[in-house]
């Protein structure tokens, strides 16, 4: 290796090791490393970094820069991408099967191995090469760089390239993890709790009181429907209906909390505004979408029960196993309202305090006073019109 290009390594390599303390996104610092080695004089081109992230919707994210673009093209891509024909042509295979680099030199004429190389050259660039990202615990993920200039890389490139790759993997899993924690955070316990505890609040009986509207929902005749229909059949009829009431939850500004069964636990904080309206118009959505749902032999059916309230949230649970859910006697309420709804064969029961509250008894059949296991008092019971 000669001065010159030990010099443009050490360059690199001294800014990936320390000038990257406040930058949070690999996909950012891909870009700069991009213009990085465009100024240590490698004439890229096009590059592309391919990260499996393992989100609940796709396996990864595919980011690909472009000399001259002033922004980058940020792309999911599907569960099913490794079956597909376009993956199973291509270099991207090879490199995950194997652990090894790829190059290609892009002919001017001629047949190419893959597809891509084809694509690539029609686009002016004139050669290539991928390299795999191994990050611990056996995960593999992918870089690829391209140039247009007539001759191609040339070995100081390649080798500048493979010098600093190491330390762009160390750095780029750092950044992936935090993200993969905060995704898996916020999917499993919400966004809102997720923040909580990334932000420390992970001691057990650690939490805060927070003032909601509260609802609560169950899923009918799943006791007939589990022991009648193949397992695979429960599993889709529950997601069916889990998405015909997170979607319109999500959409309004509502927190899901739990998943229990067939039932879920939801929260619309109070300051935030217009909380209960938005609980009503979440619901109204729900309901609206389960009605236009094609009948089968188990429609789903729900019933939900509303309440607002001080709750306590926070960490619940034994010394090494913990919850992050709310408790307290408004969710106890939204239970009991929930249970009442077989009784009196109504989808939707509110306590009088969330009508008061949300100004919605214009759109409710008030239903009298009724007791309530659990409750002392007698508890004004209103019927939602859905």
């Amino acid at each position: 290796m000669n001065a010159k290009t030990l010099d443009r390594q050490l360059e690199v390599i001294e800014w990936l090791s320390q000038g990257l303390r406040d930058e949070a996104a690999s996909e950012k610092i891909f870009v700069h490393l991009c213009e990085r080695l465009m100024n240590a004089g490698i004439a890229l081109s096009r590059a592309t970094l391919h990260f499996r992230v393992h989100h609940p919707q796709w396996l990864g994210t595919r980011v690909i820069w472009t000399r001259g673009l002033p922004e980058v093209d940020v792309h999911t891509v599907a569960y099913d991408v490794e079956a597909t024909d376009v993956f199973l042509r291509s270099p991207f295979r090879v490199v995950i099967a194997t652990g090894n680099e790829v190059r290609q030199r892009i002919r001017i004429h001629g047949p190419h191995i893959f597809p891509i190389y084809e694509e690539l050259r029609q686009q002016g660039h004139t050669d290539y090469a991928a390299w795999p990202l191994d990050h611990t615990q056996g995960r593999r993920h992918l870089i690829t760089f391209a140039t247009d200039r007539p001759t191609g890389f040339d070995d100081a490139d390649i080798a500048l390239i493979r010098s600093v790759l190491p330390i762009f993997s160390l750095i780029t899993e750092i950044r992936l993890k935090n993200q993969l924690a905060r995704t898996l955070l916020q999917t499993y316990v919400g966004p809102h709790a997720s923040e909580q505890i990334l932000d420390g609040a992970t001691t057990r009986g650690s939490g805060t009181t927070l003032s909601a509207a509260i609802m609560i929902c169950d899923l009918r005749n799943f006791t007939l429907l589990s022991g009648s229909q193949h397992r695979d059949r429960v599993i889709e009829i529950l997601n069916e209906y889990f998405d015909l009431m997170a979607d319109p939850i999500e959409k309004h500004g509502g927190e899901i909390l739990k998943f229990m069964g067939d039932g879920l636990l939801a929260v619309f904080p109070l300051d935030e505004p217009g909380a209960c309206q938005r609980l009503i118009a979440a619901l109204a959505a729900a309901y609206e979408a389960s009605a236009r749902r094609s009948s089968t032999k188990f429609p789903v059916q729900f019933g939900t029960g509303v309440h607002v309230g001080e709750v306590m949230y926070g960490n619940i649970g034994s010394k090494r196993r913990l919850d992050f859910t709310v408790i307290g006697p408004a969710v106890n309420l939204a239970s009991r309202l929930e249970t009442l709804t077989k009784q009196l064969k109504r989808p939707v029961l509110i306590s009088g305090d969330f009508v008061a509250s949300a100004g919605c008894a214009a759109q409710t059949d008030c239903l009298g006073m009724h007791s309530v296991k659990g409750f002392d008092e007698m508890i004004e019971v209103h019927a939602l019109r859905i």
